[in-house]
């Protein structure tokens, strides 16, 4: 499994931006599609994710009703619309793949990260 992440880029406070995660290569339908974010001398942390097959998506606390998870079954790829973007939303922000979970260690394969940084 490949994952390509894209999207990123620089916003303003209470801005908006889409990324997406492109995914080739067999992906097993009780896969997991996750987002995590590390910030700059903090540990990746979970964003959110989204069950490849049944949709199921939940979020972390710091980002539920800002951030969204969708997915295109037919073009393989996954997006995370994030609004109302905060300072403190800056990071580099990676796509992931695996059983799941909210742990980094749950997930098998990693996107190549896009960064995201919100001026205030």
């Amino acid at each position: 499994v490949q994952l390509q992440a894209s999207g990123g880029g620089l916003v303003q406070a209470g801005g908006s931006l889409r990324l997406s995660c492109a995914a080739s290569g067999r992906i097993f339908s009780s896969y997991v599609m996750g987002w995590f974010r590390q910030a700059p001398g903090s540990e990746r942390e979970f964003v959110g994710r989204i069950n490849w097959s049944s949709g199921s998506i939940s979020y972390a606390d710091s980002v539920k009703g800002r951030f969204s998870i969708s997915r295109d079954n037919a073009e393989n790829t996954v997006y995370l619309q994030m609004n109302n973007l905060k300072a403190e939303d800056t990071a580099v922000y990676y796509c992931a793949a695996g059983p799941g979970g909210r742990l980094p260690r749950s997930y098998d394969y990693w996107g190549q990260g896009t960064l995201v940084t919100v001026s205030s």
